[in-house]
């Protein structure tokens, strides 16, 4: 697993067909990566010709597209590589549009209507290893949860506090502090969950510890 707390993001691509929105896209990933060589493609075509030429750092993908969906997008990315970071910016929140994208492999899922400014603090806070998700994405998540009974872990008790703290939005520093161990032996425990779970992000992770009832 890529550890994301000191991520160096060079290159990224903004997929987007509207183009205020990827112009204020632009800006914001500007305002927080200011060094960060920006492309931008307003159609699964662009994008798909951008993405033959090299994979980018980063992917703010919107998922209403002229010509298709940009879950594919997202899937078409972590089917090459897992490293790149996959951001949904959209203006769906439903269900419809969050667990298809999330299972297709998109690392967070933020909605527009939350503006520039909240933007460019999730991208800063993906700096720091946080989950990069809108606040009413994060909610809808734990609503969808909140009813069912918690399903049963395949994880140990350690892998499973583990898996709690980050669930909740701590980084693998903090995590390692409040455990009392190494950094290194923490992304060793993160590893072992996301093969173990099947999964490949901090999104699907803190979807996993709600199922397992460890965010309430």
């Amino acid at each position: 697993m890529t550890d994301r707390t000191e991520p160096v993001y060079r290159t990224a691509l903004i997929i987007e067909d509207l183009p205020a929105a990827r112009t204020w896209l632009k800006e914001a990933v500007s305002m927080a990566f200011p060094t960060i060589k920006i492309e931008t493609a307003g159609s699964c075509k662009q994008a798909r010709a951008c993405l033959e030429r090299a994979l980018p750092d980063l992917a703010l993908v919107d998922l209403g597209l002229p010509d298709g969906d940009g879950t594919g997008l997202i899937a078409a990315i972590k089917a090459r590589s897992t490293d790149p970071l996959c951001l949904v910016t959209s203006t769906f929140a439903d269900d419809d549009h969050l667990f298809p994208a999330l299972r297709a492999g998109a690392d967070g899922y933020f909605t527009k209507d939350q503006g520039q400014n909240e933007l460019v603090r999730i991208l800063h806070e993906i700096s720091q290893g946080k989950p990069p998700l809108s606040p009413g994405i994060a909610k809808r998540l734990l609503e969808f949860f909140h009813t069912p009974e918690p399903s049963t872990s395949p994880l140990t008790p350690r892998q499973t506090d583990v898996l709690q703290l980050i669930g909740k939005g701590y980084s693998l520093p903090e995590v390692s502090e409040f455990l009392g161990i190494t950094r290194n032996t923490t992304a060793g425990y993160v590893k072992d969950i996301y093969r173990k779970l099947g999964i490949s992000s901090r999104a699907e992770a803190a979807l996993k510890a709600a199922e397992f009832g460890l965010l309430s």
